[in-house]
């Protein structure tokens, strides 16, 4: 047996902070938004670092400036810019560390054509078993080529069971319209580089490219899911950029994938041009459509799995011998984990006790929210 020491490669130490800027120049009249952040060490506690109290502005080739206002930390917004199509615009950025000053190149503004159709279709066979939803858009003039996409997603779940009572800390009491916590809604964005290029076809036609999968287990497909896709086009340089940075990020860690390569955006320091930067900074006009999957377009043979091991235990007001209260030592503490879910006898006016389960069986505000999304239908 030999000696073994430990390595840490100096990338991985590093205490390099470098800057990363996520989001496009929105051509058209939504909102332009721009993250900025701050890299951290793989070894770190931290997460995210988000960089605030930036200054940034969007410029013309014109010299004409669109401010960017911070409206939460690290996002930085504007409102619809409806930019010429015919001029080309940059980023650019002063930081509150130490004034530093960062700039894109400037690109030229490029027209999304709209999305034709989102669909899904059913994958049911021993490798996948639930839905690949898909997106399908062309450009007549053939001027496009290079696309990417994002999409945020919500989907309405519930709990394993639906409790019918709740404690007041002194008795056992109905639960009324309003409190029910049975159906919930939850929501995510994509964490994955989505791209497309009909690049070397004849027609700028792309069909049926994949967005995202859904396993057939899953508790967003149990009652209804919706997806909003967002498309963008794409310059030749931008798609590089991003399929790079998939290639970096997505598809390592098998002697078959690439190996990983330096990914060089479009935004530089102004007065450090070796630090580098992450991002790179498109303009264009930003496509969306959003549909909606029921739970009765799928096979009735798929169910949800459940995250929790959930299973109902007896509460009674006199079990053993001696007697024992089980329904005041266990549901009605106030904040108890335990939740009564339907009397013993079922019906009964007056029981002998209640089924319960675990709060996060019955509960589904632990993990989402009944608030109904403003778009739902």
């Amino acid at each position: 047996m030999a000696c073994k020491k430990p390595y840490s490669p100096p990338a991985v130490t590093s205490p390099g902070s470098y800057l990363v800027v996520e989001g496009v120049i929105n051509a058209g009249s939504d909102s332009t938004i721009i993250k900025l952040s701050r890299t951290v060490s793989i070894s770190s506690a931290i997460t995210t670092k988000p960089e605030s109290s930036a200054i940034l502005t969007v410029e013309s080739d014109q010299n004409v400036i669109y401010p960017l206002t911070e409206t939460t930390n690290g996002v930085y917004v504007t409102v619809g810019l409806n930019l010429d199509n015919t001029r080309k615009y940059r980023l650019r950025i002063k930081t509150n560390n130490n004034n530093q000053q960062y700039l894109s190149d400037f690109v030229e503004v490029k027209a999304t054509p709209p999305i034709d159709s989102v669909g899904f279709t059913i994958q049911n066979n021993a490798a996948n078993t639930g839905i690949l939803v898909y997106v399908n858009t062309h450009d007549p003039a053939n001027n496009t080529r290079y696309y990417r996409w994002d999409y945020t997603e919500a989907w309405q779940f519930h709990a394993k069971y639906e409790s019918n009572y709740y404690s007041t800390g002194d008795i056992i009491v109905p639960r009324l319209a309003d409190q029910f916590t049975y159906y919930c809604f939850s929501n995510d964005i994509s964490s994955t580089i989505i791209l497309g290029s009909s690049a070397k076809l004849k027609q700028d036609v792309i069909y049926q490219n994949p967005v995202t999968s859904i396993e057939s287990t899953s508790e967003k497909i149990e009652t209804k899911y919706s997806i909003q896709i967002h498309q963008y086009a794409l310059t030749g340089d931008a798609f590089t950029f991003w399929q790079n940075l998939k290639k970096n990020t997505e598809q390592l860690g098998s002697i078959f994938d690439a190996q990983p390569s330096q990914i060089r955006g479009n935004i530089h320091n102004i007065n450090n041009a070796a630090e580098p930067v992450i991002g790179y900074i498109s303009a264009c006009t930003v496509q969306t459509k959003r549909v909606f999957i029921s739970n009765n377009q799928l096979p009735s043979s798929w169910n949800p799995a459940d995250p929790y091991n959930c299973q109902l235990d007896s509460e009674l007001y006199c079990k053993g011998n001696p007697c024992q209260n089980q329904v005041a030592l266990n549901l009605l503490p106030l904040g108890s984990s335990e939740i009564p879910v339907s009397e013993i006898p079922p019906g009964s006016h007056n029981p002998i006790g209640y089924m319960s389960a675990s709060n996060y069986c019955t509960d589904c505000t632990l993990r989402g929210t009944k608030t109904q999304p403003a778009f739902w239908k």
